[in-house]
């Protein structure tokens, strides 16, 4: 067993769907925010979201901004994207759900998300409007602001800086359990 493996810390759930709303921002068309977000009901991942246009229309990095009052419209915000997944893919309910997402929603998202009836959303930033965090409140939706864990973010850049680990064949388990 190597020296990692015996120090082995599992995240916190909140540092687990963070980092994986960071992934997602990767997938971001438009230059403007890479924002990401993750939906989760019972701790199990339902849908994903990040900044992009609708499928089958160009994005920002292939056509350009689409700018009104000094906002890109082209693009489906994350938060947005993630409800709209869930619809489309179907087969759960968003309702009861939990919300990561990088930075806070727009007013226009936070309508959908209460709308979606989701019970908890995890903010990574606040971005332009502070208000929305009082909206979301008065609709009874729980707000947090995640609280990163600095060794667990350190252990997230060193997973993506190294190489995966070589493993040997330990050898074969039975149906028994045995070796």
């Amino acid at each position: 067993m190597t020296e990692e493996n015996k120090t082995h810390k599992r995240p916190s759930w909140d540092d687990y769907f963070m980092a994986v709303c960071r992934i997602v921002a990767a997938r971001s068309t438009c230059d403007r925010l890479a924002a990401g977000a993750v939906l989760v009901k019972d701790k199990r991942i339902i849908s994903t979201g990040y900044n992009g246009s609708p499928p089958g229309l160009p994005h920002c990095d292939e056509a350009g901004h689409l700018l009104e009052d000094g906002h890109c419209v082209r693009t489906i915000h994350a938060e947005h994207n993630a409800l709209l997944q869930a619809a489309v893919i179907g087969g759960v309910s968003t309702e009861g759900s939990t919300l990561y997402t990088l930075y806070s929603p727009c007013i226009h998202c936070s309508k959908y998300i209460v709308a979606a009836k989701v019970k908890r959303i995890v903010i990574g930033k606040v971005y332009r409007n502070q208000q929305v965090m009082d909206y979301l409140g008065k609709a009874g939706i729980e707000v947090d602001f995640y609280d990163p864990d600095n060794d667990w973010n350190t252990r997230v850049c060193d997973m993506f800086t190294k190489n995966i680990e070589e493993r040997e064949n330990e050898g074969e388990i039975n149906l028994e359990g045995n070796k």
